[in-house]
């Protein structure tokens, strides 16, 4: 219903002892990526190192690994959460994924890359950075190389996030990232859940004079209020506005205030566990003529409020499998239409950018429930309408003298065969003056029209 009239929050002289003692027993199996990987250097640049100190760096394949590192931290997809893709790791070409998506504070980040098959001995480096927007710069959050394991961190702002999924060099393999949030903290009432917030962080609040610094989570009068994280009780009081309040500080520097209560049931000092019962659901204070509901705030040293609704909203559902077929990964697919677009993300955009000619082969890199992430020709990445593309060759036909069959749709580009006159060929798609296609053999590459 409203913020308190001060933010002054005493700790005590055993908060100290108390935050040493709790991180020390605190340890446990459960641990974040931080925790886990809290080293110098993270495990992608110990193996870039690698690379130069065999002398790897100087090589063809080395440099495309460097540079498709790079390059992925430049030009990231959008997506949003929650978010699954199937992708391929191929071994004739250096490889790297990377995926943008917005985060506000408080957030608990999950993310599960797992790697098929599962015997495969690959080591996959996954780095999370969040973009400063004041000089566009990323900043390392958490770093791991594992081929099969679930990872989280917690958003430290509202930011965008950057994602980079990355295999050792020569190591072929299919993956399938998750992204998904959770709460970082527990549910502040008993047996509720967001569903029962109905007010949020900002709301005007007397006439427009100030703001609404927390959200007001409206439950019977009685109900348990419970602590949404471990810590130590620093203050229990009883003012103008908030009626009875408890003040908690947990071990991350947060402050948690519980306001409007019907009876507080702890004491200053108190050391608490998640879901330790502090008081009772109540409208004491300025709540006198609303309904019973637990104001919650959030405040942190140095900062003020901050929103509490991302710190206990529910996590996300199991974002959807995609619809195409694994095996589709790294064939080539053709367009359909002619006003489909390459999109930056996998949703359905007002975009201005030029659509892709029809018949344009395409690479397929990535897939996830109806969209599909491939490359051009020309080797822009993006995602477009899985329905939008067909499988099937557009026409077979016979040559009528013979042609060299290319690597690359460029004059310039080197012969992969020569194909002898009369040859029968399947021609998957058309771009800029030539034919992508198929010989008898199964062997694929592009061919000059006219």
């Amino acid at each position: 219903m409203h913020q308190p009239m001060t933010t002054r929050r005493p700790l005590g002289w055993l908060l100290p002892c108390f935050l040493l003692s709790f991180f020390l027993i605190g340890c446990g199996k459960q641990q974040t990526l931080q925790g886990i990987f809290s080293q110098p250097r993270t495990p992608h640049e110990a193996y870039a190192r690698q690379l130069h100190q065999a002398g790897l760096d100087q090589t063809a394949l080395g440099r495309d690994w460097l540079a498709a590192a790079d390059r992925a931290l430049r030009d990231s997809l959008v997506v949003t959460l929650p978010f699954r893709e199937t992708g391929l790791f191929r071994a004739d070409a250096a490889f790297a994924a990377s995926y943008r998506y917005p985060v506000r504070a408080g957030e608990k980040i999950n993310i599960t890359l797992t790697v098929e098959p599962a015997s495969a001995d690959v080591r996959v480096f996954v780095d999370a950075f969040e973009l400063d927007p004041a000089n566009s710069r990323l900043r390392a959050l958490a770093s791991a190389d594992t081929a099969a394991r679930t990872f989280s961190y917690v958003a430290p702002d509202d930011r965008q996030h950057l994602l980079r999924v990355q295999p050792e060099l020569l190591r072929p393999g299919r993956f399938t990232i998750r992204i998904q949030r959770a709460p970082s903290l527990a549910f502040p009432v008993q047996g509720k859940s967001d569903a029962a917030a109905g007010s949020f962080w900002g709301a005007d609040r007397d006439n427009g004079t100030r703001r609404h610094e927390g959200i007001d989570i409206f439950a019977a009068k009685g109900t348990p209020v419970v602590a949404a994280a471990p810590g130590m009780v620093t203050r229990v009081g009883d003012t103008p506005r908030g009626g009875l309040v408890v003040w908690l500080a947990d071990t991350q520097g947060q402050h948690l205030y519980y306001a409007h209560l019907s009876r507080q049931l702890v004491q200053p000092g108190q050391l608490v566990k998640v879901g330790d019962t502090l008081g009772l659901v109540g409208n004491t204070g300025n709540a006198r003529t609303t309904p019973p509901h637990l104001h919650f705030g959030i405040y942190r040293g140095g900062r003020g409020p901050v929103a509490p609704y991302p710190f206990v909203r529910r996590a996300d559902k199991e974002p959807a499998a995609p619809r195409t077929p694994a095996e589709r990964l790294g064939q080539w697919v053709r367009l359909t239409g002619s006003r489909t677009a390459l999109q930056s993300a996998p949703v359905a955009l007002k975009t201005k950018a030029a659509a892709l000619p029809k018949n344009a082969p395409l690479l397929v890199m990535g897939a996830t429930a109806d969209w599909l992430r491939v490359q051009t020709p020309a080797g822009r990445l993006g995602y477009v309408p899985a329905k939008a593309v067909a499988t099937e060759a557009l026409r077979r036909q016979s040559l009528p003298a013979p042609a060299d069959l290319l690597s690359l749709p460029a004059a310039t580009a080197a012969p992969l065969d020569t194909l002898p006159a009369n040859s029968r060929v399947a021609v998957l798609g058309e771009w800029s003056g030539y034919q992508l296609v198929r010989n008898a053999t199964g062997r694929v590459g592009w061919l000059r029209i006219g």
